[in-house]
């Protein structure tokens, strides 16, 4: 089975205002790193080179469309205009673009829906926090671009007292479709051969429901992947805290479909020729998820 990391931003009632950074609902923080992060995609500029391998039929078109579940702040997201994606994913991937002399074509869509998408031609690429597996790269290239593992937030003070250890008879949130879900439910199955209480799992469809749920105190932690809880903790303003260390890191990838190796050598040059330049530094800093930078990006790395 293909297990994803990752997905959206719907709140109701008083609940908005908790979560309300969170969904890239009027927060400065947010309006902050968006302004500053597009200065540093600005600076991207052509490759000659590497846009000479892009085939001719996307070249021609002057636009990469990709596709993107933006529900995955601060990855991938809807701005305060209700239309507009944002998010690291999205500058590093317009950054990529402007490398191989096209525009970025942000579309977005189910999380499950991407790769499907890619092997019909809805999509050129995939850009929607992919963890690098081995199954994924069996379908598609997977060029990686970042490092990202599980992390845990409960709500401040840790009331129920949980560890990463023992979880054993709590409600724990995770999104649906995740790697997530198979760390918690290995962990349940731990609890019960140990003769403890199943963990009650809580999975949710969008990411920002499951932070809602415990900023609300519907369950009493939560996993997602390592920037996104970091992310969270900081837009809820100290309503949440980390727990423990980050652990299971592994790469986040584009997909590109195997029809496209050449594709995929111009992604990965273009990620390379970010990084060696300092523009994907920057990106990340003005996100503030630097912590995830890799040095070197590579097609398929996990094999």
């Amino acid at each position: 089975m293909i297990t994803a990391t990752r997905h959206r931003l719907t709140l109701a009632g008083g609940l908005a205002l908790s979560v309300l950074a969170l969904t890239a609902c009027g927060s400065s923080a947010t309006g902050d790193a968006t302004s500053a992060s597009g200065s540093a995609v600005a600076s991207a500029t052509k490759d000659d080179t590497l846009a000479a391998l892009v085939p001719s039929a996307i070249a021609s078109t002057g636009k990469l469309v990709i596709g993107t579940d933006a529900s995955y702040a601060p990855s991938e997201f809807i701005d305060t205009d209700g239309n507009t994606i944002i998010g690291f994913d999205v500058d590093l991937g317009k950054a990529m673009s402007t490398v191989l002399g096209l525009q970025a074509d942000f579309q977005n869509a189910p999380f499950d829906s991407i790769i499907p998408g890619l092997s019909s031609g809805k999509f050129q690429l995939g850009i929607s926090s992919f963890t690098v597996n081995a199954d994924r790269e069996k379908v598609v290239d997977m060029v990686s671009y970042y490092q990202a593992g599980t992390g845990w937030a409960v709500a401040a003070g840790n009331p129920s007292g949980i560890s990463q250890d023992n979880a054993c008879g709590k409600k724990i949130a995770v999104q649906k479709a995740t790697v997530q879900v198979d760390d918690i439910t290995a962990k349940s199955e731990a609890c019960t051969k140990g003769g403890k209480a199943a963990i009650d799992i809580q999975q949710f469809q969008a990411q920002s429901d499951a932070t809602t749920a415990l900023v609300s105190g519907r369950v009493d932690a939560m996993l997602a992947d390592s920037p996104v809880v970091a992310y969270a903790v900081q837009q809820t303003g100290g309503k949440i805290e980390a727990l423990g260390q980050v652990y299971d890191s592994a790469p986040y990838g584009v997909a590109v479909p195997k029809a496209d190796p050449k594709m995929a050598q111009a992604v990965q040059g273009a990620y390379q020729k970010l990084i060696d330049t300092g523009v994907y530094k920057s990106i990340l800093d003005k996100w503030g998820v630097a912590a995830g930078a890799i040095t070197k990006s590579e097609t398929n790395p996990v094999k």
